[in-house]
C-alpha cells in the first residue's frame, strides 16, 4: 500500500512546511464553479483536495472527481461524510474516526464495513483521528454524528483527546470546527494540541479570511482547510494560500 502522501504530510510537518487544502463538497458546490477553482487552485499552487461531505451520493462525488482530475494533478482525497461516499477516482482518504465523540459507530464501526472495500482498493489510506469543536453554531456533522463538539475553550480536552489518538496509532489529527462555524478554532488551541503530538495536524472550520489562515498555520496547524468561504468566493484561493505556504518555517509571535 502506497503511504506517498502521508509521508509527504509528516516530512513537511517536520521541516514547519504548511500546507493548503481546498474542501469541495459536491452538494454545494456548482459544476459550472469547479472550473475556476481548479485553474485557480492550479495557479496558487494548493496542495490538495478535499472531497466530501454530509449528504452527497456516489454519483455526485464521481462526477466531481472525474471532472477535477482531468483539470489538474493536484492530489484528490476523500473526506467522507458516511460509509457509502467512497470512490476508486480519488488518489486516498482520510480513515477518520470520531474521537471526540463516543458514538462507536463512528469510533470502529463504519469502519469495519468500509475496510474490505479499502483493503483491495487503490486509494492511499490515511488513519485519522477527527476531533470536532464547538464553532459558535450546530453544524451538520455534529447532528449526522449524534456527538457534541469539544467546548470552545477547553484547549486540554483537545490536547489529550489528540494525544490519545496519536498513542492509539492514528497517523493525522483533523480538528474541525465544522461547516459554516462561526467561529474557528482558537490559536490556543491548536498551539496545545501541536505541542503535545508528533504527527501532522490539520485545522479546518470557518476560516474565512487569509489572515486567519495565516495565524492558524503560525499557531502550529501544519495543513489549513477552507472550504465555505472558497464556495462564495473562489477568488480567495490566491490569498490564502500565500498566506498559508508564508508562514512556512515562521511561528506566532509571542
Amino acid at each position: 500500500m502506497s503511504l506517498e502522501i502521508l509521508t509527504s504530510l509528516q516530512a513537511a510537518k517536520n521541516i514547519g512546511e504548511k500546507k493548503f487544502v481546498v474542501l469541495l463538497d459536491p452538494d454545494k458546490v456548482r459544476m459550472s464553479n469547479v472550473d475556476k477553482v481548479v485553474e485557480l487552485a492550479q495557479n496558487a499552487h494548493v496542495d490538495y483536495f478535499f472531497i466530501g461531505g454530509s449528504l452527497i451520493v456516489n454519483s455526485v462525488l464521481d462526477n466531481t472527481l472525474d471532472t477535477i482530475k482531468k483539470a489538474c494533478n493536484i492530489p484528490l482525497i476523500l473526506f467522507p461524510g458516511n460509509s457509502f461516499q467512497l470512490s476508486y477516482k480519488a488518489d486516498a482518504i482520510l480513515f477518520l474516526s470520531l474521537i471526540s465523540g463516543r458514538n462507536s459507530e463512528l469510533l470502529i464501526g463504519k469502519h469495519v464495513i468500509t475496510a474490505p472495500y479499502l483493503k483491495v482498493s487503490p486509494l492511499e489510506i490515511m488513519p485519522t483521528g477527527y476531533i470536532l469543536v464547538d464553532g459558535g453554531i450546530p453544524t451538520t456533522v455534529s447532528y449526522i454524528s449524534n456527538t457534541q463538539p469539544i467546548p470552545y475553550t477547553k484547549d486540554d480536552v483537545a490536547m489529550c483527546t489528540a494525544m490519545a489518538g496519536e498513542m492509539l496509532g492514528l497517523k493525522l489529527i483533523y480538528m474541525d470546527a465544522g461547516s459554516g462555524a462561526n467561529n474557528s478554532i482558537s490559536p490556543s488551541m491548536i498551539e496545545a494540541v501541536s505541542s503535545t503530538i508528533d504527527i501532522p495536524l490539520i485545522v479546518g472550520g470557518g476560516i474565512k479570511t487569509p489572515k486567519e489562515a495565516e495565524e492558524k498555520a503560525l499557531a502550529g496547524a501544519d495543513v489549513i482547510v477552507v472550504g465555505n468561504a472558497i464556495e462564495s468566493d473562489p477568488d480567495l484561493i490566491t490569498e490564502i494560500a500565500a498566506a498559508v505556504h508564508g508562514a512556512s518555517g515562521k511561528r506566532a509571535p509571542q
